[in-house]
């Protein structure tokens, strides 16, 4: 396990999570700064293709977060951005004893560490935080209401809550200049359906002329946010100082039913798929647990950085579409076979 070097000249930034999805993007955008990026990375859910074009850029460490730490000291890094995690619908269902330890204990660990330098560090949280919601849209004060523990399903959502309270808390007693960002359904390129994610898997299917199965009766209604437009809003909120201690919803505030956007879909991309609804008993087992909205207030991040998401849905299907096709059959085909069609919650896209 390498340590990097300190380079006075670039700042020295440190990504969990960097070959996933968001967490990719976040590395690209680091390095056109000019900053220096370490990632950790287990590649358990996160693909090495992400970061295609990358090697010599960056220092990687195939390693869970607290036994990379271990290699690691605590003055080397100028920013953390801590995006690891366990997370798709489909995995929190069957594996909850690995959803919550690795989002608790490696968060744990990881604040520690930040803490110790006092490093300012991002921590990525979910709108699931927000459990079955008192109302909507959810802002950040909101009371949270969370189902009985003999459904898995809030699980991931609990786990979550307690990453939050720990990162404030270590702002709160240790003065760890740490925010807190739940992100919205966040959705583009590089994203994949393997592990529950509605928009891929929908692409994927349409691309191949197949069933697009959609779970429930396809009103429950969700917001998607371009990752092009989340992932600079990320550096933007770590460097303000007023933005420490604080939490902040980071999504598109638009919403589309899901049963609406597999027609979206298969509109713009021309095909010949049929939309087929599937109960959710079929697809996650008896007793699973839904939302009907899930809508995030963007009042305090419009407030704090003037946040403002451009890139139209429409346009982030044809450049998902565009990748799945330049990815090759493997890939479109993970998105496609794995428990198709949408996830009950329209996907939180948020495998960082």
């Amino acid at each position: 396990m390498s340590v990097p070097t300190p380079n006075a000249s670039k700042r020295r930034i440190l990504v969990t999570g960097g070959s996933g999805f968001i967490g990719s993007h976040l590395v690209e955008l680091l390095l056109s700064r000019g900053d220096r990026v370490t990632i950790v990375d287990n590649l358990s859910t996160g693909r090495r293709a992400n970061l295609g074009g990358l090697e010599g850029r960056i220092d990687l460490i195939e390693s869970g977060v607290s036994e990379a730490l271990r290699g690691l000291r605590p003055g080397d890094f100028d920013e953390i951005y801590h995006l690891a995690a366990a997370v798709g619908v489909r995995l929190v269902v069957e594996r909850p004893i690995h959803t919550i330890e690795t989002n608790v204990l490696e968060t744990s660990a990881i604040l520690h560490f930040a803490g110790d330098a006092r490093t300012p560090i991002l921590i990525a949280s979910t709108s699931e935080v927000y459990g079955r919601g008192v109302k909507t849209p959810f802002s950040e004060e909101d009371d949270v209401v969370y189902g009985p523990t003999t459904l898995s399903r809030w699980s991931y959502a609990c786990s979550k809550a307690i990453d939050e309270y720990l990162a404030l808390a270590c702002h709160r007693e240790r003065g760890l200049p740490a925010v807190v960002v739940r992100f919205f359904n966040t959705v583009g390129p590089r994203q994949v359906g393997e592990y529950g994610m509605v928009l891929p898997r929908f692409v994927a299917r349409a691309l191949a002329d197949e069933p697009i199965e959609v779970h429930g009766d396809g009103r429950q209604s969700r917001c998607f946010c371009d990752v092009r437009d989340a992932v600079p809003a990320l550096p933007r909120l770590l460097a303000e100082s007023a933005c420490h201690g604080r939490v902040f919803n980071l999504g598109n505030d638009r919403s589309i039913e899901i049963g609406a956007l597999a027609e979206l879909v298969r509109e713009t991309l021309g095909s010949a798929s049929p939309i087929v609804l599937v109960p959710y008993e079929s697809a996650f087992g008896p007793g699973f647990d839904d939302l009907r909205r899930r809508e995030p207030d963007l009042t305090r991040i419009r407030a704090a950085i003037g946040f403002d998401p451009r890139i139209p849905l429409r346009q982030t299907i044809l450049d998902i579409a565009a990748h799945l096709r330049g990815a090759g059959s493997e890939e479109g085909v993970a998105s496609a076979a794995v428990a198709p069609g949408g996830t009950a919650n329209g996907g939180r896209g948020e495998r960082r």
